[in-house]
């Protein structure tokens, strides 16, 4: 039998405007869920002193945040598929927006602890319905770049919050309250953005499907949305997949994320200004090569970037875990980390789930991954500063362990799954028929 190559070799085709703006507004998805989750972070001390929070409220309002996006995810999907995708796609940021005002304009903690219950579930829905979205409307030769735009939008919600975080620090409550209050902001204006998109009118679900592979309406309503489709092994295979990948990545990715300037403080003897800073100085070489990637996320590539940039990955966590959370160390780990991310983490899951996993069921399937990593994640963050507390350089070699599994799975998925997907055979085929 024929190899499938992993990724189309065909010579690179303009995408056009009207897609790059989707895939934008798309993207904010990514950017307003990565900026809910640092703001929190980064506003939670603000919000214990400022509401007179005990610690249990500040641990709830932490986990809560992305126990919301998973479980928002889950179901934001699933209706997505069921009630047409162009309107969960616009009805999720309103939903967003009203969260975030909410938190901006939030009295005391228990308007708070609801302003980030709505917000959570709203960007969980959005995440799987975008991706969805822009897929639908990709053409095979275009969409890894398009799914791939979607990942920078995410690191550039990160940077920005963690740089008005840095500015406004000596602020307080005003500067906690400008933080999401750009949120609710930014939402209302990509809602009104997406409302007035030219889309392709929605069919209905039981109308003839279209091609799994072709330029479909952005927000066309999926065929055969039954359950039991989500149930065989043409979807259980490619979603457990690129679970797998995802939970085991996002395990040591989130951790940073969440505790990254914690584990500098509290193991690297750093200052709070000073770890701050750290983070805030290597994000940009993170923005840039993810830049980067969507430059080859339709081109082979792709996967054969994946290979060395996983194991430069692995090693970035080992150097962390060798020296125990030493600040020399952990500097060390922040240039590797970095550099390799960007082609081997989420960007990755995100067009991978696109290519392997079946077109009527995109926003459901990838709305479990989504919800089952995201409630692992939420686990994993009550347990982590207690068991910083107790033994750094455990938490640090059981992350290593889950990056040297992600790197095992994404392997598995461009070695098996993308040789055998029809999204990735298609434009293949079209290149041997043109010869």
């Amino acid at each position: 039998m024929a190899r499938i190559p992993p990724a189309p070799e065909l010579p690179e085709q303009p995408i056009p405007k009207r897609l790059w703006n989707l895939a934008a507004l798309s993207g904010m998805a990514s950017y307003l869920d990565a900026a809910l989750i640092v703001s929190i972070s980064v506003n939670l001390a603000i919000y214990r002193d400022s509401y007179d929070m005990g610690v249990w409220m500040a641990g709830a309002i932490s986990a809560i945040v992305t126990i919301c996006i998973a479980v928002g995810s889950l179901v934001g999907g699933r209706l997505a598929d069921l009630f047409g995708r162009r309107r969960l796609y616009n009805l999720d940021i309103l939903c967003y927006a009203f969260g975030a005002l909410v938190i901006t304009l939030a009295p005391n903690d228990i308007v708070l602890l609801a302003g980030v219950l709505v917000a959570g579930l709203a960007a969980g829905a959005d995440l799987p319905t975008s991706l969805a979205v822009v897929s639908d409307a990709a053409p095979a030769h275009a969409r890894g770049r398009l799914v791939a735009f979607t990942q920078v939008m995410w690191v550039l919600g990160i940077a920005v919050v963690i740089f008005l975080g840095f500015v406004l620090s000596t602020t307080g409550m005003t500067g906690a309250r400008l933080i999401t209050g750009h949120l609710a902001v930014a939402a209302l204006l990509t809602w009104h953005l997406r409302s007035r998109l030219e889309l392709h009118a929605e069919p209905e679900p039981s109308a003839a499907p279209a091609a799994a592979d072709g330029p479909a309406g952005a927000g066309a309503a999926p065929h055969g949305v039954a359950l039991r489709n989500v149930w065989n092994r043409a979807t259980l295979l490619p979603m457990a997949a690129t679970f797998v990948f995802y939970v085991t990545w996002g395990l040591g990715a989130n951790t940073f994320g969440q505790f990254g300037t914690y584990l500098l403080v509290t193991v690297s003897d750093a200052s709070q200004s000073l770890a701050t800073g750290i983070n805030l100085a290597f994000i940009p070489i993170g923005l840039l090569l993810t830049f980067a990637f969507v430059r080859f996320a339709d081109s082979p590539w792709r996967d054969r970037l994946f290979y060395t940039a996983a194991a430069v990955q692995v090693g970035a966590f080992c150097v962390a875990s060798l020296t125990a959370g030493a600040l020399a160390g952990m500097l060390v780990f922040f240039v590797l980390y970095q550099l390799s991310h960007p082609f081997a983490g989420e960007a990755n899951y995100k067009v991978w789930s696109q290519l392997t996993l079946p077109a009527d069921t995109r926003g459901t399937t990838q709305g479990i991954t989504y919800a089952l990593s995201r409630g692992v994640f939420a686990v994993a963050a009550f347990f982590t500063p207690a068991l910083l507390d107790r033994s750094p350089a455990v938490l640090l070699w059981s992350i290593t362990a889950c990056m040297a599994v992600a790197g095992f799975a994404g392997v598995f998925i461009v070695r098996v799954l993308l040789r055998h997907s029809p999204a990735v055979a298609a434009p293949a085929d079209l290149k041997v028929a043109r010869a």
